[in-house]
């Protein structure tokens, strides 16, 4: 009674309103869904917004509401669906975030370990294990994608890159990663020396890898700014419990990364998710249809009994050089 005083709103008149917006009008930047119906309404909304912005189809919103009803009975009701696409409308005008603006939809994905590791039992020895935290950010939307690996080698970076492209659903142009070594083995700010495992994922995905400054590395700051909203929004919730094993971690990250992704911001009238499916996924290019699985590289030295040897996982395997000659490039062995 004391909200509505204070923002002299009348019994009649909330009375009509829908369910969504009374939740956003007394619950600022409270989780305005987290069912299961929302991924098959935003599987959905491509078509939808296609069928509502040509106008030579003269297709209603309520035309589109009978025929999800058809093929749902369990989903939305009325009110709620037309919510939601009112939603994506508002999300694709809104035009009121500055820093925003700087990035173009969909161009770019920055990515980052956070410090903190994130702790879980090991189901094979029960003992108290720490795993890292890989961050990625869609700059234009602000959309986090959070998991948990083993290490930040490169096998385990390129799989939560890997993870994170097909979360999305799509690959950007460009992604944006720190000065691990896991991405980029000489800093430089004009010509970096790239992994070379990091290299063949971009080529094979379709993307350009562009590290940041090692002096200045300001554009990295939305990918600093989500890795603190990971620490108070997934790590704060999950303290205290018991996780026991790398799977187990995993899924409880990505329950509290779906909620924060479904939870408008108090500044804006959408939520992360609602952005970017309204203005980024669309640009992305599609995923290809073959998984990327990492080559390994290694320069060779022929030992004086012609003999070279290659190391892989602390296993030695030894080959003669006049065997491997008719095959394969001793300098570049793969």
């Amino acid at each position: 009674m004391q909200v509505m005083e204070r923002n002299g709103w009348k019994a009649e008149t909330l009375l009509q309103l829908d369910a969504p917006v009374l939740e956003r009008m007394f619950h600022a930047g409270s989780p305005a869904y987290t069912d299961e119906r929302m991924k098959e309404f935003l599987r959905l909304l491509p078509y939808s917004r296609e069928q509502l912005t040509n106008r030579k189809l003269h297709v209603t919103r309520q035309l589109l509401y009978e025929e999800y009803r058809k093929t749902h009975p369990d989903g939305y009701g009325r009110s709620q669906f037309f919510d939601h696409l009112k939603q994506n409308l508002v999300a694709q005008k809104d035009v009121t975030t500055v820093l925003s603006m700087t990035y173009k939809p969909g161009e770019k994905l920055m990515v980052d370990f956070a410090g903190d590791k994130l702790p879980y039992t090991d189901p094979e020895t029960g003992e108290a294990a720490r795993a890292e935290v890989f961050v990625a950010c869609m700059p234009y939307s602000d959309y986090i994608f959070a998991c948990c690996v083993p290490s930040q080698r490169t096998e385990d970076f390129l799989f939560a890159l890997r993870l994170c492209l097909e979360h999305l659903g799509g690959v950007p142009p460009i992604v944006v990663p720190d000065n691990l070594k896991a991405a980029v083995i000489t800093p430089d700010r004009h010509e970096p020396d790239l992994n070379k495992a990091l290299q063949d994922m971009g080529n094979h995905y379709g993307f350009t890898v562009l590290p940041c400054d090692p002096v200045e590395p300001t554009q990295k700051a939305l990918v600093e700014d989500a890795v603190r909203i990971t620490y108070n929004r997934i790590a704060a919730r999950l303290r205290g419990r018991d996780i026991v094993g790398l799977l187990a971690l995993n899924k409880a990250v990505e329950e509290q990364n779906v909620m924060l992704n479904q939870t408008r911001m108090q500044k804006r009238p959408y939520t992360r998710e609602e952005r970017f499916h309204a203005m980024e996924k669309p640009q992305l290019k599609p995923l290809p249809e073959q998984v990327y699985e990492m080559r390994y590289y290694a320069d060779l030295k022929v030992q004086n009994n012609c003999f070279v040897e290659l190391r892989h996982d602390k296993r030695t395997t030894l080959f003669k050089i006049r065997q491997l000659l008719p095959v394969f490039d001793i300098y570049a062995f793969p």
